[in-house]
């Protein structure tokens, strides 16, 4: 059986390990403790498509640390990014660039990356502008997710407090992004994650505050990018959780699922995929006996669920059946100090 680690990234408040590393166990679906990095507040990580580096957020900017074969990490570097602490990062399909979004400052930074994963330097970067609706907290940019399509062409990058996805052009040897297009999405809803089916026809849009998946066929037409929705789907149950927030959006390593997760509901939803139309079919939405699922992942055999439970300090484990929509609660909760972002790594 193939074996995998489980990173995932904290916020450090009085503990100085943002990155915890487990040993997972596929068959019985539970982690055992393996190691812990030091970094400061590693509130996004994202792996290399090379699946050789380990790229996290930090309050100085952004470190690289070198994937050993066992699954251990070591230090590579770091970088400014030369504004506000970031939120996501992503690199291209060729692990030339790393891609980083700003929150605080509504920020997108561009990183050069060298062969041996280091960085060399910033490329680029662009300031979202302009005023949403004053409703609380969406009222200025706020860019949560940099995402490049699978073709390597155009960068998406999900602007939470305006409310819409800006579609950059990458230059691939300048690095410099160029605005090729704009996804609106409704008023207040709040686009926050985005990921890409396998074959990288369609979109995926998780949005936080109307708490739905928009679904987005996508393709390149003579050197433009060309997006058309193609589904609207709820990540809550008609009986639900008053101002709940949906948060996860991770596809299944074969991507024939999406789990998504609801704040405030303290739920998770799994969806299947329809690998021709793009379209999602809702499984389940069942509680996740924790507080603030922020993040929420299947294990890479689909038999088993983890859920990164942000307020109250926990992972919590289930047993999946995809064919009754259940989960099971198979072990006790793991204490986490705010869980963030979960990522299985399988070793080679």
């Amino acid at each position: 059986m193939d074996r995998y680690v489980a990173y995932v990234s904290t916020y450090t408040y009085g503990d100085d390990h943002g990155i915890t590393i487990y040993d997972v166990d596929m068959e019985n679906g539970k982690f055992t403790l393996k190691d812990k990095v030091k970094i400061t507040n590693s509130s996004y990580i994202t792996i290399s498509h090379n699946k050789r580096f380990l790229y996290s957020i930090t309050d100085f900017g952004v470190e690289c640390y070198k994937i050993e074969p066992d699954g251990s990490l070591t230090a590579g570097g770091s970088s400014t990014i030369n504004g506000m602490r970031g939120c996501y990062l992503s690199t291209d399909y060729e692990d030339r660039f790393l891609f980083v979004a700003g929150y605080h400052d509504g920020k997108i930074t561009v990183l050069a990356l060298k062969e041996d994963g280091t960085f060399d330097g910033i490329r680029d970067e662009i300031y979202h502008k302009g005023w949403g609706n004053i409703a609380e907290r969406n009222f200025r940019p706020h860019v949560n997710c940099v995402k490049m399509t699978r073709d390597n062409k155009y960068l998406c990058a999900a602007d939470l407090g305006m409310d819409y996805i800006d579609v950059y052009s990458l230059d691939h040897v300048t690095g410099k992004l160029k605005l090729a297009d704009i996804v609106h999405s409704e008023q207040e809803s709040a686009p926050r994650h985005i990921k890409f089916s396998k074959d990288g026809a369609y979109m995926y849009v998780v949005h936080e505050l109307k708490n739905y998946i928009d679904v987005y066929h996508y393709e390149d037409k003579n050197g433009a990018p060309e997006f058309e929705k193609i589904q609207n789907i709820s990540t809550l149950n008609d009986y639900h959780a008053s101002n709940s927030a949906a948060s996860a959006l991770n596809l299944s390593d074969d991507f024939k699922y999406i789990v998504s997760s609801n704040a405030g509901d303290n739920s998770v939803i799994m969806y299947s995929v329809n690998e021709q139309t793009g379209e999602l079919t809702k499984l389940f939405c069942l509680p996740i006996s924790g507080d603030y699922p922020k993040d929420a992942a299947l294990f890479p055999d689909n038999r088993h669920l983890v859920s990164l439970n942000h307020e109250s300090n926990t992972m919590t484990f289930f047993s999946v059946d995809t064919e009754k929509g259940l989960i099971v609660m198979n072990q006790k909760e793991i204490k986490v100090d705010k869980p963030n972002c979960i990522i299985f790594h399988k070793l080679s």
